[in-house]
């Protein structure tokens, strides 16, 4: 799928990718570049989804280590 850029610099997201993404006028967009190409990713409304999967990964795993790591220590 391709896309043209405007003078204004504006784009028109192809219609397959807004359905199945369920895009809406109001959803939001963030580019990133990455080893010299470009992601464009939705941003979910709910921060917390947002924050999903954008780590290293084991946030969970390395908290729950840290905590059991500070009781042994009181």
């Amino acid at each position: 799928m391709r896309s043209t850029i405007t003078a204004r610099g504006q784009t028109v997201i192809p219609a397959q990718i807004r359905k199945y993404f369920h895009l809406s006028p109001s959803d939001r967009l963030e580019w990133i570049i990455d080893n010299g190409t470009i992601r464009v990713v939705p941003v979910a409304d709910d921060p917390i989804l947002a924050f999903r999967a954008q780590g290293k990964g084991g946030a969970t795993a390395r908290l729950l280590e840290e905590r059991s790591k500070d009781r042994a220590t009181e």
